[in-house]
């Protein structure tokens, strides 16, 4: 049983490459059973588009895990390609979700340690200043990740001017074990610099339903500044390593 019986239309397949190019998945696969199928030459996984017909319903099929579980969308119940598939009945929402796709892959492990462990093959480390440097690399690349990984804004201000936003680590560069984990941006937060120096100090910290613990060392009038309107939606992962800072920085 195939979604669509007959190859696509003009049209169908006219925006099916437009809404794949435009959000950075470039590379055709071709078409097959009413599918089309796109990868990008700049985050892994592939996606694949279909239609019944020009005024939609739209359908988009995923084989990225690690984006189909971030996501946290109910797949339709429909044969096709991938681990997960997701039904729209407008195209401007398939647009949206495409967005946030490439977003998520292009921050996702392992596209930020493959980058790192790229930049760095041939670097030496043999002094502290040149281990120095591959630390500044990793960093720079974490930080880019996070921002993609929650789209520029910290998430609990809203703040999305980059000058103001930090790239925090919940377990700290030297602590991880690995560069896999430093690199995680599920051990990571993008937060306002006031929020990023509370939470490095361990004035601050998050429960597992993402709300805000605030140490009883933070000043009153302090935690009258740290304005916030939004709790964090959290991953299981963050949720793992916010564990550890709890434990082992929050100043209870």
């Amino acid at each position: 049983m195939t979604l669509v019986e007959s190859p696509q239309s003009f049209v169908v397949s006219e925006e099916c490459q437009k809404v794949a190019w435009q959000n950075g998945y470039r590379r055709a696969l071709g078409e097959a059973d009413g599918w089309a199928g796109f990868t990008s030459t700049t985050v892994p996984g592939a996606i694949h588009l279909a239609s019944v017909g020009p005024q939609g319903p739209w359908y988009l099929a995923l084989d990225h895990d690690g984006v189909i579980e971030e996501l946290g969308l109910r797949p339709a119940t429909i044969p096709g390609p991938g681990h997960a598939r997701f039904a729209f009945d407008q195209l401007r929402a398939l647009y949206i979700l495409l967005s946030r796709v490439y977003q998520l892959a292009a921050s996702l492990p392992d596209a930020p340690l493959q980058e790192f462990e790229q930049k760095v093959r041939s670097l030496p480390l043999t002094t502290e200043t040149e281990r120095l440097v591959v630390q500044r690399i990793g960093q720079d690349i974490f930080r880019r990740s996070l921002m993609e990984y929650w789209q520029g804004r910290c998430p609990l201000t809203g703040i999305s001017d980059p000058a103001l936003l930090r790239a925090s680590h919940i377990v700290p560069w030297r602590v991880c074990e690995s560069d896999a984990r430093r690199l995680d941006v599920h051990n990571g937060l993008l937060l306002s610099a006031l929020w990023d120096a509370a939470f490095d100090q361990g004035l601050v910290t998050f429960a597992d339903d993402g709300q805000p613990l605030f140490s009883p060392s933070l000043s009153d009038v302090a935690r009258a500044e740290l304005r916030w309107s939004a709790v964090l939606s959290l991953s299981r992962l963050q949720r793992d390593n916010l564990v550890w800072h709890r434990t082992h920085v929050f100043q209870n």
